[in-house]
């Protein structure tokens, strides 16, 4: 498939939440739109996060009053658009007094209810812990309030969904080697880092939102200084079997005053995190190191009967973040919120970079971009993502698309639906149409996963390798053995030249 001298509107480089949520908005307000990303989609940071839709607790420490309220008043709008990915979750908040007082606890929490609107969410109050809870006996008092739990990979994936409904052209593999501005339109060079196929396309704009990459993207490929730098932090999770049986998270103050997340993870499972280190580098090969799993570990087994080892570590991934580089002394006061840089020399094709941001406020940040955007397209039209639910998000609640697809389908093993459900919604009949039978899915490579799903999700969400499935869209790789990965990429090596032609997948048009 030749893309060679193609004219587009925008060209978005990114595909992480930042840069397909530029696409979709540009792309449903009437713009072309093409999206490259060098890697699969949400393959850098934006799989990697604490998976949370929040406000920010901590940040009000940090008078970051205009950030929280916005994130806060973004939650129920996304809460909304895509139940299916994003439920509400009640955190559980230890008190300890050495660390902070209880009026000041009260008093963040006092704002963080009433700083923006609240429909969804139920309020904070004051918790007592009794022995039969998860807690070491000492810990006798807490609070307890809302927020949201996404799926950060498969939110992605969606918005890009999206992005390619409105008629955006989302590549992945897709790698943007060089830009020229030229006198209205770029000439953008794209290389598949599948068959190395190179085409040239024209754009009347480009936006850099390659996350991590931001700053780079200007000396390799566009030949100009950057404008800002960015601050990279890591940050890195791990995950053990469950530690509590209830569905709340816990939020556990530490010493060095940061703050660690304990929420229920995949069912069986207690994501753990995160930390803040700075970090220099390929944000790609970012790793756990053995102190960071160790703090992790002494803050849980410092407020949970159950003590962790190591050896119990089931999982454990890092992300790096790119933020705003301002003059914090530390990672962790350092701002997430995020800035735009237009550049434009005279009439010439304009360029406009995307620095910092945070997974809550990704919708608002678009909705940002594409303004600036639109003010070089005066035929577009204006804001309609606040209310637009993301594929598969068409429903009112878990329960009752559970009931109706129990009534359709009533073959399907309730592990089965129970995950569908909160990875496709509605769209969990696209895979389980024309099935009647457990067999009917097809081969079995690993937990839920069966065949069916796997030519879904290559034929429709741009799927290539085994880690793209098990990790970035099912989250099987929790249940895979080295066995189980190998029979997958066998599986994947015979079958994926049905659904890829030239390096990019047949339906990314």
């Amino acid at each position: 498939m030749t893309m060679d001298h193609e004219q587009y509107d925008v060209v978005v480089v990114g595909g992480g939440v930042n840069g397909t949520g530029i696409a979709m908005d540009a792309a449903g307000r009437g713009l072309k739109v093409l999206l490259c990303e060098m890697n699969d989609l949400a393959s850098a940071t934006s799989s990697n996060s604490s998976k949370l839709i929040h406000g920010g607790l901590r940040y009000l420490e940090h008078y970051e009053f205009r950030l929280v309220q916005k994130a806060l008043a973004e939650r129920e709008s996304l809460l909304r658009n895509s139940p299916h990915i994003m439920w509400p979750m009640r955190f559980r908040l230890p008190h300890r007094p050495h660390l902070r007082p209880a009026w000041m606890i009260r008093t963040g929490l006092f704002l963080y209810d009433h700083l923006a609107k609240r429909e969804i969410l139920p309020g904070s109050r004051s918790i007592r812990f009794d022995e039969s809870g998860p807690l070491k006996p000492n810990i006798t008092k807490g609070f307890e309030y809302s927020d949201g739990w996404v799926d950060d990979a498969r939110l992605v994936i969606l918005t890009a969904k999206k992005a390619q409904q409105a008629g955006a052209k989302i590549l992945t593999r897709t790698k943007c080697v060089h830009a020229v501005r030229g006198g209205t339109d770029w000439k953008v060079t794209l290389r598949s880092t599948v068959s190395e196929e190179e085409n040239t396309i024209s754009a009347k704009a480009i936006v850099n939102a390659s996350g991590p990459w931001v700053s780079k993207l200007f000396s390799e490929t566009l030949s100009m200084p950057a404008p800002k730098m960015i601050r990279m932090v890591k940050g890195s999770h791990i995950v053990v079997p469950r530690l509590n049986i209830d569905q709340e998270a816990y939020i556990l103050q530490n010493e060095d005053e940061r703050i660690v997340f304990v929420i229920p993870y995949e069912d069986h499972f207690s994501l753990i995190g995160t930390t803040d280190v700075e970090y220099e580098g390929d944000p790609k090969k970012a790793k756990i190191s053995p102190e960071e799993t160790n703090y992790l570990l002494d803050i849980v087994n410092a407020h949970f009967t159950r003590q962790l080892k190591p050896s119990d570590v089931v999982w454990a991934y890092s992300g790096v973040r790119p933020l705003m580089d301002g003059e914090e002394e530390n990672a962790q006061k350092a701002s997430r919120d995020y800035s735009f840089e237009v550049d434009q020399e005279g009439d010439k094709a304009p360029l406009i970079s995307v620095f910092g941001g945070k997974i809550t406020t990704y919708r608002k940040l678009a909705e940002a971009a594409t303004d600036k955007l639109c003010q070089f397209f005066p035929e577009a039209s204006g804001h309609w993502t606040k209310t637009a639910s993301l594929p598969g998000g068409d429903f009112d609640s878990h329960d009752g698309l559970n009931a109706t697809l129990r009534r359709e389908f009533p073959w399907m093993p309730k592990e089965i639906l129970n995950r569908y459900i909160r990875t496709y919604g509605t769209a969990s009949r696209d895979i389980l149409n024309k099935s009647s039978s457990v067999e009917d899915l097809g081969r079995h490579f690993v937990g839920t996963l069966y065949e069916k799903e796997v030519q879904y999700l290559i034929e429709n969400e741009w799927a290539m390798t085994s880690e793209d499935i098990l990790w970035r869209r099912t989250k099987q790789g929790l249940y895979a053995s080295q066995d189980n990965v190998k029979a997958l990429d066998t599986y994947l090596a015979e079958n994926i030249s049905l659904f890829v032609t030239g390096g990019h997948l047949r339906n990314s048009a």
